[in-house]
């Protein structure tokens, strides 16, 4: 599986002030991608795409504020709204041995220990210690599982996979 050249991370939620500066909710709250880059790619709700290189930038919270230099104007920011927001990889330091881009896990196919398919990762939810796999199957409910050695023993970026030892629900 060749990873794509862009690594999404977030979204435009609202314009921010007149200057066109726009609020920006990343996937992962702890993310610092936006602190690393100079620019990042949108893909408008129109599906237009655009490069645009960052003026300015202020985390705030779980949200940041991003100033474009080609945009100058709040009416030029809120025609951004609903923007999905990437950043390009090779702009970003490559992860550490044994950590991942979450934006790399979205599509994986799940599997258990066993080798029996249990889904694709459709989603990442960030709402505790550590992020959640919500994996989708055909057909059957969704797995929620916690992103952490004990319920992800392996993680095949390479292959498309990742082994998932679910909740035993039976005890």
């Amino acid at each position: 599986m060749t990873a794509s050249p862009l690594l999404e991370l977030g979204y435009i939620a609202a314009a921010h002030g007149v200057q066109g500066k726009v609020v920006i909710r990343t996937f992962d709250p702890q993310s610092a991608a936006l602190d690393q880059v100079q620019r990042v790619h949108l893909k408008l709700k129109d599906a237009d795409e655009r490069e645009l290189r960052i003026a300015s930038r202020q985390q705030t919270g779980n949200r940041w504020v991003l100033g474009f230099a080609q945009i100058e104007t709040r009416s030029e920011a809120e025609h951004l709204i609903g923007s999905r927001v990437s950043v390009f990889r090779g702009d970003l330091e490559p992860p550490r041995e044994g950590e991942f881009f979450q934006g790399d896990l979205i599509g994986l196919t799940a599997v258990n220990e066993a080798g029996k398919v249990l889904g694709n990762v459709a989603e990442i939810w960030n709402t505790g210690p550590v992020p959640n796999l919500v994996i989708r199957g055909e057909g059957e409910l969704e797995l929620l599982v916690p992103f952490a050695d004990e319920f992800v023993p392996q993680v095949d970026l390479v292959e498309g996979r990742i082994v998932i030892r679910p909740l035993d629900l039976e005890e």
